[in-house]
């Protein structure tokens, strides 16, 4: 069997998800080829020397990868399972040798996946129940340990693999399925919740997304992403020629100002979160948010970048690097992380703060 590593990302973003992986196995002197299946959101990485992809998912962070949501290394083939007997086909399959803290039951997210993932969730129990019975599974999940992923491609053929624990997504196929809140003004809300569920530790949530906090929302009309600051007790003034949601005005903590984004400057230096969902060419948004960091004008931005219809994963480190310049010229620590989170379509999404003084600050 070769030993490969098996990615998700968002189908139609196999190819980006592919030229990602394949990039950053080769500076770590890691080689191999893509196999993409179209449209299924799962990209192959097939390594020359099978001892690499262990290797590999260890030293590279997750949170490093862009167009992957979740990972895992290969430890079988694909599986033909009978209509009887599934569970034990399985466990045998796996032997007793490794033991395992967590068990992910996966598909591919499409349409036929979402069906089968309703067979996943019965055949679950039998399985997890049959696995710690042969010790294959531990009693108590345990983030140090090893998550044994089992990808359906139908109900009757399973591929198994293993991710660490220390560096994989807690949630199955790295999806963090939210509920989108009845009073909120539009979906693009669901971003903002995820981003700073995906971006800001659940340790620091306290401190950097508090109640009183002051936040600018760039382009936010109608006020999918103000909702969100708002729903977190921070004062935001929302930057849009558009119209609010009248239901966000009337709580108070909004101050609608109807300014271009690109040409709105706080007055005051009391802004802690700078938040932008602007539909707008990816290099002027990258080149905004640099400037406001430098400048003092924010201490956190969230943002979205805009992909191109051909040439995204290009265009994308193209406008991160500029914003890593920048940021270089100055000579400042940063913190930047970005991400093609479940929620987002043609746009990923960008969290950079500085952590040192904004050198361009003016008292």
């Amino acid at each position: 069997m070769k030993t490969s590593i098996v990615l998700y990302c968002r189908p139609g973003f196999e190819k980006e998800c592919g030229a990602e992986i394949q990039e950053k196995a080769a500076w770590n002197e890691m080689y191999g080829y893509i196999e993409i299946l179209k449209r299924e959101g799962i990209v192959y990485f097939h390594l020359h020397n099978s001892e690499d992809a262990e290797k590999l998912i260890e030293k590279l962070p997750l949170k490093r990868l862009i167009f992957t949501r979740q990972w895992f290394v290969t430890l079988t083939d694909k599986i033909e399972l009978p209509d009887y007997n599934r569970v034990e086909a399985i466990v045998e399959s796996l032997g007793t040798e490794w033991q395992y803290a967590d068990l992910r039951m996966e598909t591919a997210d499409t349409n036929d996946g979402k069906a089968l993932s309703k067979f996943c969730r019965k055949l679950a129990v039998p399985l997890r129940q049959s696995l710690r019975k042969n010790k294959i599974l531990t009693e108590k999940g345990d983030n140090e340990g090893a998550v044994l992923h089992a990808l359906f491609f139908s109900g009757n053929e399973v591929q198994l693999g293993y991710s660490l624990g220390t560096n994989t997504s807690p949630y199955v196929m790295g999806i963090n399925r939210l509920k989108f809140p009845s009073n909120a003004p539009s979906r693009s809300t669901l971003k903002l919740d995820e981003a700073f569920l995906y971006f800001i530790p659940k340790d620091e949530r306290e401190s950097r997304l508090s109640s009183g906090l002051n936040a600018v929302d760039l382009g936010a009309a109608p006020g999918g992403w103000t909702y969100q600051l708002v729903r977190r007790g921070m004062m935001v003034q929302s930057i849009d020629n558009g119209p609010m949601a009248e239901s966000l005005m009337e709580t108070g903590q909004v101050k609608h100002r109807m300014v271009d984004g690109f040409k709105f400057i706080p007055v005051k230096k009391n802004v802690y979160w700078l938040v932008c969902d602007m539909v707008e060419k990816p290099h002027r948004v990258a080149y905004l948010m640099a400037q406001w960091l430098l400048h003092g004008y924010c201490k956190e931005a969230m943002f979205n970048l805009k992909l191109p219809m051909k040439g995204r994963y290009q265009q994308v480190q193209k406008d991160l690097q500029m914003i890593k310049d920048t940021f270089a010229e100055h000579k400042v620590k940063y913190e930047m992380y970005a991400k093609h989170l479940y929620y987002d379509r043609e746009e990923i999404t960008v969290h950079a703060r500085l952590l040192s003084p904004p050198p361009l600050a003016k008292d």
